[in-house]
């Protein structure tokens, strides 16, 4: 069964070209990070980055950890994170959290830390759409 197949949702990650005067944002789906073919190539000045074996295995572990959430999501979709705000709380409902909220990972890229943004597409097209 491919990747993408097994956590039944896109994951996209992405994170600004290191190349001076661009800062274009390259995009690149989690999933098609295992295919031994993948590569991320900047779409404006085509550089290609070649994550070394540390950032490889902590994004493979990423789309293992996408994996489960979406094995749990029946448990997930029970669960709330409360929110303590002034006159009481505010629970917010995990789906809520996975599909509509920045999520930002700070992981080194060679000798620099990127902050890579998640971008999760929820499992059913009527959900948050």
């Amino acid at each position: 069964m491919p990747v993408k197949d097994a956590i039944g949702a896109k994951a996209r990650l992405d994170f600004h070209c290191f190349q001076a005067g661009f800062g274009e944002l390259i995009k690149f789906d989690l999933a098609d990070f295992g295919d031994p073919e993948f590569q991320i190539v900047c779409p404006k000045c085509h550089m290609a980055y070649a994550p070394d074996e540390a950032l490889q295995s902590k994004l493979v572990r990423m789309l293992k950890l996408m994996s489960a959430i979406r094995d749990a999501e029946d448990i997930l979709g029970d669960g709330v994170v409360s929110v303590n705000v002034a006159g009481g709380s505010v629970e917010i409902p995990y789906a809520l959290l996975l599909t509509r909220l920045n999520t930002i990972i700070s992981l080194n890229f060679g000798d620099r830390k990127v902050d890579f943004h998640l971008w999760v597409e929820p499992s059913s097209s009527e959900t948050f759409r």
